[in-house]
């Protein structure tokens, strides 16, 4: 079972859109230097439709989109409370923050619209370092193609 240890409001995470981010316990990945080493253990609240409902009861008419950050333990569940989101709240948008170096073979992409991949390798830095190794994709759903949008993040000098 999914738990989430906590949820933010925030500007960055995800270009063009207003994010509710989830942030799931539990992390299998722990990247060395990774900076929500809380997010290894097992705590907080169960992760469900009724939390997801909650959500978007508080936060919906102020968010365009709600990114789960992690879950990487169970990719399977984070697939099934994203087809709920697209079928409940249709026009909200779907991001997932996953640490793996590869999409789970257990999820639909159809679901997202948005998957960051790639575990936090400190000497090459996070989204908005162009060394970095994590990559984020916006998923067209009409051509079903996925498109990397990281170099989004990267400042203009």
């Amino acid at each position: 079972m999914l738990k989430f240890y906590n949820t933010d409001v925030v500007f960055q995470e995800l270009p063009d859109e207003v994010t509710l981010a989830v942030n799931i316990s539990g992390c299998p990945c722990r990247c060395p230097g990774c900076h929500s080493k809380f997010l290894w253990e097992d705590v907080g609240t169960p992760l469900d439709e009724k939390a997801i409902d909650g959500f978007m009861d508080e936060f919906g008419k102020d968010i365009s989109c709600l990114c789960f950050m992690g879950g990487d333990a169970e990719p399977e569940t984070v697939n099934l409370f994203a087809g709920y989101i697209r079928r409940a709240y249709a026009g909200k948008k779907v991001g997932w923050y996953t640490g793996r170096t590869l999409i789970s073979p257990k999820i639909d992409r159809r679901n997202f619209d948005y998957i960051k991949v790639g575990p936090y390798i400190a000497h090459l830095g996070a989204l908005k370092s162009p060394a970095t190794n994590q990559r984020l994709y916006r998923l067209d759903h009409a051509t079903q193609e996925m498109t990397d949008i990281t170099s989004r993040f990267w400042q203009k000098k």
